[in-house]
């Protein structure tokens, strides 16, 4: 089976340079030449994930940006601050592809029978630079799907899918007894009330709006607390009372409701208490706070106990940590419950030139729950 492959082919790149300015726009690089065991992918459907965007825009003020170029070729740039520029430092004058998973086809590969092997095939890939027409990856950072599966399916392999199952995990691992969950109605919200149903582990839910609550209903989810509502706290705790939860993932970060999510549990727990405890319940409670879609300081205020733990969470360390027998494990899953749990939705697929016009820009990057963007690197 032979393709033919361009020598050189398109890449966004995003550029934070030294005058304050970020700069994005489409390179011409070249297409590398597989090693034993690489293979080249002609990348098909990449997604626009917000760990992508914290890349892609970093800390830029994008209400100053503006556009230029051509259609074909845009050019975005925005200032920078200069508490971000020190605190993107170490990204200072460098032109960073971009881009953390998608899916298409081995159009190249390497000598190797592992590599041989993918030739042809529709693969997922993790690995960073997938913003691109074409991604030359290792065997191992590929997941070959199932013979029909299309880009669009296979593009959101990794990041959501595996980092939904990779709660459930820790909970297991912690010896915990049920989770709660923020920005619940977003997609990787979606499939991890799907997985909790599967595995019969409860699940709090934590939406901010009606229709979101609507939303996580429509798929069975049991546990859903509207953070709008005038009786939040106590909805939230009598839920974390009920499921007997005491580990949370949050995807917002900044502001109240991680530190609220440890009063209520907190709150939960000393409804059990048999005698008072100036130190609180005594009860070890953990919140992760694995995003950050709000970028202001997070607030934990009195209320905690003395037993409560705050930290972030990232899904590379947690695999790094887990053993190949469970990494194998999680991979599989995705494979097999690909088109109905692991199933994305996507607001609009566009590609890499409409990934950089402004208005689309700002849609995507709103962060909205429920609106998520596809890019195909071959329109």
């Amino acid at each position: 089976m032979t393709y033919t492959v361009p020598k050189t082919a398109l890449q966004l790149r995003s550029h934070l340079k030294a005058s304050g300015e970020l700069e994005l726009s489409l390179a011409e690089v070249a297409v590398p030449e597989p090693g034993p065991d690489d293979v080249v992918i002609r990348v098909e459907a990449t997604p626009i994930n917000p760990s992508d965007l914290g890349l892609l825009v970093g800390g830029a003020d994008m209400g100053s940006a503006v556009q230029a170029g051509t259609k074909d070729r845009p050019v975005i740039t925005a200032k920078v601050s200069s508490p971000a520029m020190r605190a993107m430092a170490a990204r200072m004058d460098l032109s960073m592809p971009v881009g953390n998973e998608g899916a298409g086809v081995v159009v190249k590969a390497g000598s190797s029978p592992a590599a041989q092997a993918l030739l042809g095939k529709m693969v997922a890939g993790l690995g960073g630079e997938m913003y691109a027409q074409y991604r030359m990856l290792n065997v191992a950072q590929c997941l070959p799907l199932p013979d029909g599966t299309s880009a669009k399916d296979g593009a959101s392999c990794f990041v959501n899918p595996l980092t939904a199952i990779s709660f459930v995990e820790t909970m297991k691992m912690q010896g915990r007894k049920g989770i709660v969950h923020t920005a619940a109605a977003s997609n990787l919200g979606q499939m991890l009330v799907k997985i909790c149903q599967k595995d019969n582990v409860p699940l709090v839910n934590i939406v901010r709006k009606p229709e979101q609550a609507a939303i996580l209903k429509g798929i069975g989810a049991e546990y859903i607390v509207d953070s709008s509502s005038p009786n939040f706290m106590e909805e939230l705790i009598t839920a974390l009372a009920e499921t007997k939860t005491t580990l949370g993932f949050d995807a917002i970060g900044g502001g109240p409701l991680a530190g609220q999510l440890l009063v209520a549990m907190e709150a939960a727990a000393s409804r059990n208490m048999k005698e008072f405890s100036r130190y609180g319940s005594g009860q070890e409670t953990q919140v992760y706070i694995y995003g950050r879609l709000d970028m202001s300081p997070t607030l934990v205020p009195p209320g905690v106990g003395f037993a409560w733990n705050l930290g972030g969470y990232l899904l590379t360390p947690f695999l790094q940590k887990v053993s190949p027998e469970v990494r194998a494990r999680m991979r599989q899953r995705v494979v097999d419950e690909l088109t109905t749990t692991f199933a994305s939705h996507y607001t609009a697929e566009i590609s890499l030139a409409e990934a950089l016009d402004l208005t689309t820009l700002h849609a995507y990057n709103a962060k909205a729950t429920g609106t998520k963007y596809l890019i195909n690197p071959t329109r």
